[in-house]
């Protein structure tokens, strides 16, 4: 996973359990976004084929992605000496709910972020989540391709 975010020049904040949080700047940060989130499924799928003797795990995938505005910087406690670089926000808080509610091997996007992937990638629309701390429900879009 690592691998496909940095080689479309993305860079992982986190690792939080079996979780990566990468984040993409700049120009077409989008596109690079999915275009990493393709190929670490991909991989991920054709890794699985190869049957694992003695089981029958498959591991799968479950990615969100969202846009807009962030907090990014030290944040922590300089005091206790503990800073640690990373993003915070409502957009960083919705990617993760969107992740969580995509099914194993879903790519799941935002409207807003939807709307800016319509003409470079082939999404179908899921419908409405409720997510947590949203008094609305969001319209989200699954990726294909």
């Amino acid at each position: 996973m690592v691998k496909e975010i940095i080689a479309q020049g993305g860079y992982v904040d986190k690792f939080m359990g079996d979780a990566v949080m990468a984040v993409f700047r700049g120009e077409y940060h989008l596109d690079r976004a999915v275009d990493a989130a393709l190929a670490m499924r991909a991989r991920l799928q054709a890794e699985s084929n190869e049957k694992i003797p003695g089981t029958e795990y498959r591991p799968a995938v479950s990615i969100g992605i969202n846009t807009g505005e962030m907090v990014s910087g030290n944040i922590g406690s300089a005091s206790l000496k503990r800073l640690d670089y990373t993003v915070i926000g409502d957009t960083v808080n919705v990617s993760q709910r969107l992740q969580s509610s995509a099914k194993p091997g879903q790519i799941i996007v935002s409207g807003p972020a939807y709307e800016r992937l319509k003409e470079s990638f082939q999404c179908q629309p899921v419908g409405e989540v409720v997510l947590k701390n949203k008094q609305q429900p969001m319209m989200t879009y699954e990726v294909l391709a």
